[in-house]
């Protein structure tokens, strides 16, 4: 009986990282070694910041609606807090666009909060 070797399915995983790390520079996109270690911290990267990303956004809208707030003479934490007080659901991303795109609406939610 003739030796079994598992060459087509290890070719096909280099494959798969060679043609992944195809933009890469020098030993980056040759070496099959090189290029796996690059992926992989890569691919870290790429996951740790997915997560980073929606902090940043969160910060944005936060000084976006903090800006809003403050040019009505009120603070983003007291905002927030009479928002939960009054039982509006309006979650900080809605209430950034509402304040960038759509000031009269922002301001008629401030109105309804302060009163």
């Amino acid at each position: 009986m003739p030796r079994a070797t598992n060459n087509p399915a290890s070719r096909a995983r280099r494959k798969k990282i060679m043609l992944a790390a195809r933009g890469y520079f020098g030993a980056r996109s040759k070496v099959y070694t090189v290029a796996k270690n690059t992926l992989e911290k890569g691919w870290q990267y790429a996951f740790r910041d997915r997560k980073y990303k929606k902090r940043i956004y969160r910060r944005l809208w936060i000084a976006r609606i903090n800006a809003a707030t403050r040019a009505e003479g009120m603070s983003y934490s007291r905002f927030i807090h009479a928002l939960d007080q009054k039982g509006i659901t309006l979650n900080r991303k809605a209430l950034a666009d509402l304040a960038l795109n759509h000031p009269a609406t922002f301001k008629a939610i401030l109105r309804t909060v302060n009163a």
